[in-house]
């Protein structure tokens, strides 16, 4: 329904564009173009209104405003100006979620890797960066220096709302009564108990907080003449911060293409990790390992061997092993029992003759009571084990079915694909002007308006997603939603931020934007510290979030506009 709106509200546009009318004039006139009533040629000078055929174009000659492509309208006044800044800011949105959809069916026929880590991330940012791109690279170098404003306030303004007003929206929306630090899927009993309920994300997350934080690199660099105070090599540093930029964005591709290899080997050392723990447990139950004062008691090692070792030929075989592993019941974690005696096997069989001797056996529960030391109590590390496992643990809640005509819907993730960057591409120019003529009518900075306004628009797909995936009340799902939150913060910080530094560079634009790049470097640095070192989050923590969003703006306002820094 939306789509059919959006299409026939442009249509429309499309076609006033051309129209001519009439134009009634209350005064006399010697023009010869007036409408004759077929009796007479003779015109009396009178007050009654005559006609004249109105050239659309002759207006437009005076400098009025200014049609993109040439038959796209434009107008001068700020109804009109905001009418069209919907328009355009629907069409932008469309395009985001063809985008979004072409992604989606894309990823389910070629699955993550290539696919989900350069083109997915790049595709959700191409409208931003498309915008941002033909806000300074037309017209003269003056009028591109006051439009890039529009380009820099999108950037900001995207990465605010994400981290601010979605971040606080999906905590209320995903929030769980939380148990042991930790939020429990689908209980939501406690309902507005700020610090009784909330979220709670696995360790991925985090991971993806921190790798935020370090996408702001670029901004950084790029400030440092003004922070130095430095007038010269101003352009040079421009340079060099796209460079960075440009870096950390292939970086970033290429963690994303091996992350789903990175997290197997992570969840497989997890899992060994708390086999070796569970055993430690087990043998510990049966005879303390460790004395009171945290010593490791050998003489109960050599006993535990010899109970082991079932054949009494003074080593451990696999078949022994195998059955010390199969006795151990491990709360809730599978695994492949084989591959987990071939480990224990390897950590303790130095000689590498297949069996495990006594000497090699107290060695290897040596090096285990190492780990598990700074916990002091061995049931203490079994639960940081499971824990730790927990958090990297993919608890898929969906089942994953075989793609039915991947043909069709290969086709159908092309054509939109290209549908999405082609209304994209298309109307942010007229976007942009549109804005800029807003501005002008309404005598508000068109920093402010594009902060506001247009990420409503380029980010509302994502918004929208993220706020379905969070109000299922599953960790699985909160983590996966603050996880897109937080790649696509970093994607406009490196490949937004790539465009905007190359339009600078190549343009020769001046660098202004010391309020703006602040505010970004404030937003992300308190939300990246504040959820890098937790998992869990009450829902206290969503009214800092919201707290944030008129900060940025007011900080911003009274940077630029009292204290002079622009």
């Amino acid at each position: 329904m939306t789509n059919i709106i959006c299409i026939n509200l442009f249509l429309f546009l499309v076609l006033i564009s051309s129209v001519q009318s009439r134009f009634i004039t209350l005064h006399s006139s010697d023009h010869t173009d007036l409408i004759s009533d077929g009796i007479t040629d003779t015109v009396e000078k009178s007050t009654t209104p005559s006609f004249q055929l109105l050239n659309r174009q002759s207006y437009l000659s005076e400098g009025v405003c200014e049609e993109t492509y040439g038959f796209l309208p434009c107008t001068t006044s700020l109804f009109g100006n905001l009418f069209l800044i919907i328009i355009y800011g629907g069409l932008m949105f469309l395009a985001a979620r063809f985008l979004s959809t072409g992604s989606e069916l894309l990823l389910e026929i070629l699955g993550p890797g290539i696919v989900g880590g350069l083109f997915l991330p790049m595709l959700g940012a191409l409208p931003d960066a498309l915008l941002i791109l033909v806000s300074g690279i037309s017209g003269t170098k003056e009028v591109a220096q006051q439009q890039v404003l529009v380009g820099m306030g999108l950037l900001a303004g995207s990465t605010v709302m994400l981290l601010t007003l979605l971040w606080g929206s999906c905590i209320v929306l995903g929030k769980c009564d939380i148990e042991d630090s930790t939020a429990i899927d689908l209980k939501d009993t406690k309902r507005l108990s700020l610090m009784g309920s909330g979220v709670t994300v696995d360790i991925w997350t985090k991971y993806a907080s921190w790798i935020m934080i370090i996408s702001v690199v670029p901004f950084i660099i790029v400030q440092l003449p003004q922070i130095l105070h430095i007038n010269s090599g101003r352009h040079l540093v421009v340079l060099i911060s796209l460079i960075v930029s440009v870096t950390l964005l292939i970086s970033y591709c290429l963690y994303q293409v091996f992350q789903p290899w990175i997290q197997r080997r992570k969840l497989a050392y997890a899992k060994h990790k708390h086999i070796m723990s569970g055993i430690l447990r087990h043998l510990d139950l049966e005879d303390k390992l460790m004395t009171d004062d945290y010593s490791p008691n050998i003489d109960v090692m050599k006993k535990l061997f010899r109970s082991l070792d079932l054949n009494a030929d003074q080593t451990l075989s696999v078949h022994e092993l195998r059955a010390l592993v199969i006795g151990i019941r491990f709360e809730e974690i599978e695994f492949d029992k084989e591959e987990a005696v071939l480990k224990v096997l390897s950590d303790f069989d130095t000689s590498q003759d297949g069996c495990v001797d006594e000497a090699e056996f107290v060695k290897g529960i040596l090096k285990w009571l190492d780990e598990a030391k700074p916990h002091q109590k061995i049931h203490k590390f079994y639960q940081h084990t499971k824990k730790e496992h927990d958090q990297l643990m993919d608890k898929s809640d969906e089942v994953v079915e075989g793609v039915e005509n991947p043909k069709w819907i290969s086709i159908k993730a092309g054509l939109l694909l290209l549908l999405g960057a082609a209304i994209a591409a298309a109307f942010a120019d007229p976007l942009v002007d549109t804005v800029n003529n807003f501005s002008t009518a309404t005598s508000i900075p068109p920093f402010f308006i594009s902060f506001i306004a247009l990420p409503l628009a380029t980010n509302s797909s994502e918004a929208v997603s993220a706020l379905i995936f969070a109000s299922r009340k599953k960790k699985r799902t909160a983590s996966l939603t603050f996880s897109e939150i937080y790649g696509a913060v970093t994607m406009n910080n490196i490949l937004c931020l790539s465009v905007f530094l190359a339009l600078v560079y190549v343009r020769g634009l001046s660098w202004d934007f010391s309020a703006e790049v602040l505010v970004i470097l404030i937003v992300c640095v308190v939300m990246g510290l504040f959820t890098s070192f937790h998992t869990t989050f009450p829902l206290w923590t969503c009214s800092v979030a919201y707290v944030l969003y008129p900060f940025s703006l007011v900080l911003v306002y009274l940077l630029d506009y009292v204290f002079g820094w622009s």
